[in-house]
Order: C-alpha cells, then sequence, then structure tokens
C-alpha cells in the first residue's frame, strides 16, 4: 500500500464516522421533550452555550487571521513556513472550532433529552442517550482529526505539502484548544461562583435552583468549559501527537517513508475500534452506568491492538510498534481507573472506594478538616498516576 492509498483511507473513514456522528446527533434530537420547563431550561442552556462559542469563535477569528498572515509572510525568510504551513494552520484551526461546534450542540440537545428518556424507559434509556449524545462530540473530534491528518498527509504523497508543513496543523489545532481551554474554564468558575453566591449565600436558594437565573449562566459555563473547551483540547492531543510521530519518522535517516505510514494507519484503525465500541453500549445497558461505560472503553482498546497488529502485518509494517502502543493504552486506561477510584462513590472493578467517604466524615468537624482531607486524598491521588 502506497501513501496515497493509505491517505484516501483515513479521509474516507473520517467522513464515515462524522456521518455516524450526525446520525446520532439526529437520533438523540428527535426525543420529544414533554415536560414544557425542561424544555425551556434546555432551550435557555443552549442558546446560552451556543452565544458563547459563537462570541469566543468570533474573537478567534481575529487570531487565526493574524497568525496566518505571520505564517506567510514568514515563508520569506523561512521555507519550512509560507503559503502552505498557513493552509495547513487555517484548516487544524476550523477543523478544532468544528469539533467544539459539533459538541457543543450535541451536549446541549442530549442534556434535556436524557432526563425525559429517564422518564419514559429508566436507566437504560438514559444511559444509552447521554451515551449517544457524547459519542457524538468523541466521533467528530476523532473524525475531524483523522480527517484532516490524512488530509495532509495525502498531500505531502503529491509533494503539495512537506511534513515540516503538516506542523501547521497540529500548531491551528493548538491555538484553539488553548483559548477554549482556558477561556471556557474561566467562564465556568465566575458563572459558577456568582451563581452560587447570589442563589445560596445572599438568597438562601438551594444549589441549582431553577428559581435562581444565575444557574443558567452556571449551565451553560458546565457546557462551555468541559465540552467544547475539552473536546478542542482532545483535538489537539489527537493530532499532535500523530504529527509528532510524522515528524520524527521524517527526520530519522533510519525510519523513513514506512515509518511516515504507521501513525495513519493505526489512526484508521483506532477510530473504527472506536465506533464498534459505541455500539457495543446498546448490549450494556442495562448494567451499572460507570461498568458500562468501562466496558466499551475495554472493547474499544482491545480491538484497537489486535486490530493495529494485524493491520501493520498485513501492509509489511514493523509490528514491534503495537507493544509501545500497548503499554500507553494499558496505562491510559489505568489513569483512568485511578481518577475514577478517587473521585467516585461507586466501586472500581471490586476496589471499595475510600476517598470522597473519608472527606465526608472530615467534614462533618468544620471546613478545616475538610480542606486537609481534601489535601491529602489529592496528593495521594497523583501517586500512581
Amino acid at each position: 500500500m502506497d501513501g496515497t492509498q493509505l491517505g484516501m483511507i483515513g479521509i474516507s473513514a473520517g467522513i464515515v464516522g462524522l456521518l455516524i456522528a450526525f446520525g446520532l446527533y439526529r437520533k438523540v434530537d428527535s426525543i420529544e421533550i414533554e415536560n414544557e420547563t425542561v424544555a425551556k431550561i434546555t432551550g435557555r442552556i443552549q442558546d446560552g452555550a451556543m452565544a458563547f462559542l459563537m462570541a469566543e469563535y468570533k474573537m478567534l477569528s481575529m487570531f487565526i487571521i493574524g497568525v496566518a498572515a505571520l505564517l506567510y509572510i514568514g515563508g520569506m525568510y523561512n521555507d519550512d513556513l509560507g503559503l502552505n504551513t498557513m493552509i495547513a494552520f487555517v484548516i487544524g484551526a476550523s477543523c478544532s472550532v468544528a469539533a467544539g461546534f459539533s459538541g457543543m450542540k450535541s451536549a446541549t440537545s442530549a442534556n434535556g433529552r436524557t432526563a425525559q428518556a429517564a422518564a419514559d424507559g429508566g436507566q437504560a434509556a438514559a444511559l444509552t442517550t447521554s451515551y449517544n449524545g457524547g459519542a457524538v462530540m468523541g466521533l467528530a473530534v476523532g473524525g475531524l482529526g483523522l480527517f484532516g491528518i490524512s488530509l495532509m498527509y495525502y498531500f505531502t504523497t503529491t509533494e503539495f505539502l512537506t511534513v515540516a508543513n503538516v506542523a501547521g496543523f497540529g500548531m491551528g489545532a493548538s491555538s484553539i484548544a488553548l483559548f477554549a481551554r482556558v477561556g471556557g474554564g474561566i467562564y465556568t468558575k465566575a458563572a459558577d461562583v456568582g451563581a452560587d453566591l447570589v442563589g445560596k449565600v445572599e438568597a438562601g436558594i438551594p444549589e441549582d435552583d431553577p428559581r435562581n437565573p444565575g444557574v443558567i449562566a452556571d449551565n451553560v459555563g458546565d457546557n462551555v468549559g468541559d465540552v467544547a473547551g475539552m473536546g478542542a483540547d482532545i483535538f489537539e492531543s489527537f493530532v499532535g501527537s500523530i504529527i509528532a510521530a510524522m515528524v520524527i519518522a521524517a527526520a530519522s535517516s533510519e525510519l523513513g517513508a514506512p515509518y511516515l505510514m504507521i501513525p495513519i494507519l493505526l489512526g484508521v484503525v483506532g477510530y473504527l475500534a472506536s465506533i464498534i465500541g459505541v455500539f457495543s453500549i446498546s448490549a450494556m445497558k442495562n448494567m451499572d452506568a460507570g461498568a458500562a461505560l468501562r466496558n466499551t472503553t475495554f472493547i474499544g482498546a482491545a480491538l484497537f491492538l489486535v486490530g493495529g497488529y494485524f493491520a501493520l502485518d498485513h501492509y509489511g509494517l514493523d509490528t514491534n510498534v503495537i507493544y509501545a502502543v500497548g503499554i500507553g493504552s494499558i496505562v491510559g486506561i489505568l489513569i483512568g481507573l485511578v481518577t475514577e477510584y478517587y473521585t467516585g462513590i461507586e466501586d472500581v472493578f471490586g476496589f471499595k472506594v475510600k476517598a470522597i467517604p473519608y472527606i465526608g466524615e472530615a467534614s462533618k468537624t468544620g471546613s478545616s478538616t475538610n480542606a486537609i482531607a481534601g489535601l491529602a486524598v489529592g496528593m495521594q491521588s497523583v501517586f500512581i498516576p
């Protein structure tokens, strides 16, 4: 298989995944919210979240235009910059924006509809609806990343771009991730604290009470920071790691073209494995929600490692690479499980959770013991990762 063919396969896989994501979004969005209050609150949160995104992206567009101009001018002094790097930069930024936008649209649509599904069909329906809503973001991030990187790689095989130019794609993604993560995080914390101060402290209204208008801003902030910001951050990490591997392969006299193909090939296999993992939730919707989510992760990872090995072997590439990839996957999963153990209230893989109950018990004797216990658990939680 030559590089041009692999690039087209990656582009096709990305498009297929995006179509599946759109289908899941339509499925979630088709649920009618019968409760008028829930429908009204859902609509207001969605309107607020999309308004924030539009305002943020409007400001970011000026930054993107400015940096793109500098990259173009830089081509006069450095061959690795110029028009081609500028194009890759703009495409990377655009894909990151699209990932955040699609995830926000889906999440704010799924919120109220998950409540409706829970009322109509219980836990199984609620889990499926919420999972599909989240899967839209995951598939959009992976699909746009795979599509963009494969497109860049395809252009390197036609000699329209060099690998150095492709680094501009990662830079575009990183730029959006920086602003979306930090800007969204600051907004969500400001809205959260503001709503609590006005509602709980001044007016004596319980937390997240719909009578407090600040709660709408609080929930808008949660979506802005945890959906759009996180989506852009994950997108940047995904494409950045692939580009880094490609740059290392291109710069090495010992590796060369075959190793340049490996990150793209594994990206395609991993994305297809993730799609299968997403649909596996149907078979586990009646399980405990936490266990179901963990199992879909295990299924996707196992399919990725097995499929990755056979894909590398089929195309005559270095299968030893899969051992490093496997260790990385296992460590990533373990870090997730450790985080779940230290932040959850349900048992994790048979291990009885002690951290949160310990902080809760310490809180009975005042804020000082709460702070000390929380700090201690926080320090313990980072040791294994």
